[in-house]
């Protein structure tokens, strides 16, 4: 608000005047008045705080707060110059010295409930400022190696090939940051299975190595389906690795889970995506939750989940194929030749898979 002073008639006449227009919006109106009184006395520090009063409301940030500066040279102990400095650096965002002008005004006038709010509000700005950027931060420097460290003796361990593992987690870490900056941007993603293909053998013409999956989770039946396709698609694009991410709000069909699963889930009902990776010795599955931070889509830390008990599609895509025993090959009523595959379960079983083996002995599996 526009400050009165007692001062000669003419100034006063002036002074008076730029302050009803202020009071009633007229800011460069005002501006201009001031800016007369101050031309026939130089000297007030109230005149050159009006007008900063309404160069702010114009939005004219660097004359105001040189008309603050003025303020303060002209009169050192007035808190009014302090404020309104502060005022003018708190809309040019520049929080910490606005902060530091307030401090001072509140020095001089200890009293003034105005300027203790603005301390309180700049205090709050400050720290929803540091917590957008901490957010911003976070959003842009997505890093999942770091979250997925303790998988690296596990890759190391199943495949002793230093080139082949590191291929598979790779693959994963950049399909999990691939997800999570779509994530961020669009607060959505496409259900989908990505596949480390075999850059040797795999036809790439012919196999590409996204699969998209959105119908899978509306039933039981296309559930089944997908599976099947999937560990079909696998097998013939000699995959060496595949990875499932789909968002929770997808799955319309629930998952039983094995009737433990929603006893085990630990995220109510977060907002989030699942990722699933698969190969031929190595299942994992981690949920992403996600919340809104200052109006943006944040990804937390991906939670490692008991895929036993929340695995998105159930058994392997990936036959273990390298710890199986060839049992025989034989031919079927149409002179096919069959082999029989039998390898291990994770509970201590055996189960088998039928393929059909061509002319140059390559095997796809068969259904019987």
């Amino acid at each position: 608000m526009a400050e009165r002073e007692g001062g000669s008639s003419s100034e006063m006449s002036l002074k008076d005047q730029g302050n009803e227009f202020f009071k009633s919006g007229k800011y460069l109106k005002a501006a201009a008045l001031y800016t007369q009184a101050i031309k026939q006395d130089p000297s007030s520090p109230t005149l050159y705080s009006n007008r900063a009063a309404a160069l702010l409301q114009l939005d004219k940030l660097n004359k105001a707060l040189d008309d603050a500066e003025m303020t303060i040279k002209l009169k050192p102990e007035w808190e009014k110059g302090y404020f309104r400095k502060g005022s003018i650096l708190e809309a040019m965002k520049r929080y910490d010295d606005a902060l530091a002008a307030f401090e001072i005004a509140l020095q001089y006038n200890p009293q003034s409930q105005e300027v203790t709010k603005k301390i309180k509000r700049i205090n709050q700005l400050v720290r929803e400022g540091k917590r957008a950027q901490e957010v911003e931060n976070m959003r842009s420097n997505v890093d999942m190696a770091k979250h997925l460290q303790a998988l690296k003796p596990e890759l190391s361990g199943k495949y002793g090939s230093e080139e082949c593992w590191k291929d598979m987690f790779t693959f994963l870490v950049e399909t999990m940051e691939t997800a999570v900056k779509s994530w961020h941007e669009t607060s959505k993603l496409d259900a989908r299975v990505y596949f480390l293909l075999d850059k040797e053998k795999t036809q790439t013409d012919k196999y590409a190595p996204i699969v998209n999956i959105d119908k899978a989770f509306e039933s039981p039946h296309t559930h089944g389906n997908c599976f099947l396709y999937l560990r079909q698609y696998a097998e013939e694009s000699f995959s060496k690795a595949a990875c499932l991410v789909t968002p929770k709000s997808i799955i319309a069909y629930p998952q039983v889970w094995k009737g433990q699963g929603s006893r085990k889930w630990k995220h109510a009902q977060n907002d989030g995506f699942f990722v699933q990776f698969e190969t031929p010795s190595l299942r994992k599955l981690w949920f992403i939750p996600s919340s809104n931070e200052k109006g943006q889509t944040l990804c937390r830390d991906p939670d490692g989940l008991d895929i036993g008990a929340h695995e998105i599609l159930p058994r392997k895509i990936f036959p273990a194929l390298k710890t199986s025993v060839l049992a025989y090959i034989s031919l079927d009523i149409n002179d096919r030749l069959i082999g029989k595959f039998s390898y291990p379960t994770k509970y201590g079983g055996l189960e088998s898979v039928y393929y059909l083996v061509n002319e140059k002995f390559r095997i796809r599996q068969i259904s019987y």
